[in-house]
Parts: C-alpha cells; structure tokens; sequence
C-alpha cells in the first residue's frame, strides 16, 4: 500500500544534520525526496564525522539522508537556476537551513518561490529563526543549548558547563519543522495554497526546556545542574550498586514505598527526610547515600530484577552496543540494514514509529552525489535535448 506522504514530493536544500533529518523523516512516511546539493561537493556531511567508510560519503551522511535521490544543481548559475524553478513547479515542501538571507541572494527564497508555485510549503531551520536581533547570528546545536538555558542546567553540581552529547536542537528542530509541515499541508487541503514554515535550533532547545522553565517561574530561582536526577520527583536517577550504575524511577508515593519494601528499606519509609516526595527533593543527597548503602551489597542486574518484580521502574545503563543488540531493541526493529551501493550491507537506525496499516521501508538508500540527477530533471518535465543544453550552461556542474 502506498505510505500517507507517497504523493508528496520534498526537495531538500538543506544540509548537515537539523534538515536532512527532517527531510529523511518525510521521505520515510513515503514522500519522494529530492536532495538538492552542490555539484562536486555536496553535502557537507558527505565529508564529516573523524572516520571513514570504504567511499567517500561519511557514516553520518548514510544515517541521516535514506529515502532520497540526489541531484546536483549549481544554484549560483543562471542555467541551475532555470532548472531548479522546474522542479519548484513539481513539488509540495521545500525544506532549507541557510543562514537568514542566504536563500534570498540565492533567488530561491519563499517570496520568489510560492510565484512559481502558490501551493508550496516552504520551511526553514536557522539558527535563531528569521526575526529577531539573534536572527543572523551564526547558529549551531552547542550556541542553541548555550543560549536556550539548556547548557546551565546540565551535568553535576558545581561542575563545569556541559551539553546534551545528543545533538537535541538539531535533531528537535527537525522533529518541530516536520510537525510545522505536516500541519502546512493539512491546512492547505482547506485552503488551496502554501505557507513559511519559520523553525530554529534556539527555540527548539528552549521549547523542549519544560521542567527548567516551569521551576523557574513557580520558584523564582534558576534550575541547577543535577546530574542524572529529575527536578520533579525523586528518586529518579542513576545510582551505584556494586558493581555499576543503574537507574531507578520511584516517581511517587506508591512507587516508593514499594522500592522501599522490595529492597530491604523499611527504615527508610521511616525516616521524616523522606516521608513525602517533596522531602525526598529537598534531602536527595542523603536519600541517594541511603539507597546505595544498600545497592552496595548486590550487582546492578539482581537490582533490577528485584525492583522490577516489585512493579517500580528502573533499568540497566546500556553502552549503544547493549542498546542496539538487545532482544528488545532486535523486536522492534530498531537496526535496519540497508544495501549502499558503495559500501555493501550497513546498519542503520530502524523507523522510531512504526504504522500498522502502511509499514515504512528503504525505497532508496542514501544517495551517491548527483546519483539521480538526469532522472529526476526528466522526470520533472525537461525533456532530454532541453537537459543537455542546461547542462552545456552549467547547471549541473561546478
């Protein structure tokens, strides 16, 4: 059966990591992707990452840019240009990262686009958005947790500033475009034509900062580092048995007295610093040294089989090698090997949401540069004598 976006068709000018994970995301629900890059170049991810594969395209590339074609265009060229408003007229979304302005100098900004093409979604990801005095601010992933208050309330007491290793503005920033163009689409089914769809790595980090900003307004004092404790409820965390860490979720009263119960605690149920969640929050440093003076006497594991026989959450701390080879991991098909034309059979991560009625497969694997080149600009309506002379004038090369 055909996937819920295979009638829609995407072109990805974007590069790096926050839009082509948007765009890997619409390509997997079954859009037709077209990834726009500059010839001889690409990409720069094609390039990235301190390892090599046996090509030349990088493993970061291959992770995030499945399930799109790849043209090369030289939009700086008027004859690039010309081919690019062609596949404009064929398409649904357009999805771009530059740097504020960039697009407009290039000529394939939204105002000049949605002339070409009224229907068009049009989305952008910048660093800080289109509006603003941050708005032409150079913008990465690290100034987004920098700047969002993402950084000043990560790692331990008293540490140095740390940030989430997970790149989450980039990769939030993708997840909130594609949730912005999905909804441009539905609303275009009312009204007939497109819209801006304006995404930035600042507002994401800062949108995702829920707990942070809710304890801040209801406290009226700024949210500290607390390692890998929860500023809600507690015990929530990473704690020390013998021989590791494990995790613990014993987020409210019913939970803890189970733990409580199931570890030998009873004295702690006693205990008025723990007597309420509350209490337990205000006193974590002794509650903590409490517990591990009895997770001390058994292995990480024998913790969580006991605790989670009792019903309370808590889990191993699994390296991506655990993660990735697990039985339950393996279940849901969360590594999927993909056949790459250059580098074989590869892993890759498998579709976080699956669909009942209409399951999401690899109808293309990541794209070599230019790969599809010819294909698409045919497909799109230029006719091959038309192509060549394009061609001849540049619009495909450097």
């Amino acid at each position: 059966m055909d996937l819920p976006l295979s009638k829609i068709r995407v072109l990805d000018v974007s590069q790096i990591m926050a839009g082509p994970f948007c765009c890997m995301l619409l390509g997997d629900m079954g859009a037709d992707v077209i990834k726009i890059e500059p010839p001889g170049v690409g990409d720069q991810t094609r390039k990235a990452m301190g390892f090599k594969l046996k090509g030349e395209d990088s493993g970061g590339f291959i992770a995030l840019n499945r399930n799109k074609r790849s043209v090369e265009i030289n939009l700086k060229s008027e004859a690039g240009l010309e081919a690019f408003y062609e596949l404009v007229k064929t398409a649904d979304v357009l999805v771009e990262n530059n740097r504020p302005g960039v697009a407009k100098r290039l000529k394939i900004d939204y105002d000049v686009l949605k002339e070409i093409n009224p229907r068009l979604v049009y989305a952008s990801i910048s660093g800080f958005g289109q509006t603003g005095p941050w708005a032409l601010r150079p913008g990465l992933d690290l100034i987004a947790q920098a700047t969002s208050g993402v950084m000043s309330a990560m790692g331990h007491p008293g540490g140095i500033p740390v940030k989430s290793s997970i790149p989450l503005a980039d990769l939030g920033a993708g997840l909130f475009c594609t949730y912005g163009i999905l909804s441009a689409l539905m609303g275009r089914e009312h009204t007939g034509v497109g819209q801006y769809v304006d995404a930035s790595l600042f507002e994401t980090a800062l949108g995702l900062s829920v707990w942070e900003t809710a304890e801040f307004w209801g406290t009226n004092k700024l949210p500290q580092p607390i390692g890998s404790a929860n500023r809600m409820s507690a015990p929530y965390q990473a704690v020390k048995a013998s021989d590791r860490h494990f995790v613990i979720g014993a987020a409210n009263q019913k939970l803890w007295t189970a733990l409580c119960r199931a570890i030998g605690g009873d004295a702690l149920l006693e205990d008025p610093r723990y007597a309420t969640n509350a209490d337990r929050i205000k006193n974590l440093a002794p509650l903590i040294e409490s517990l591990e003076a009895i997770f001390a006497t058994r292995t990480a594991q024998e913790w969580v089989d006991i605790i989670l026989e009792a019903g309370v959450p808590a889990a191993p701390i699994l390296d991506y090698h655990e993660a990735t080879t697990n039985e339950h991991a393996q279940a849901r098909q969360m590594v999927l090997p993909i056949e790459h034309p250059v580098e074989g059979r590869v892993n890759t991560l498998g579709f976080p949401v699956k669909l009942s009625r209409t399951p999401q497969v690899v109808r293309h694997a990541p794209p070599l540069l230019g790969q599809h080149t010819r294909e698409v600009l045919l497909e799109s309506g230029i006719d091959p004598e038309r192509f060549e002379k394009l061609a001849e004038q540049g619009a495909f090369a450097k």
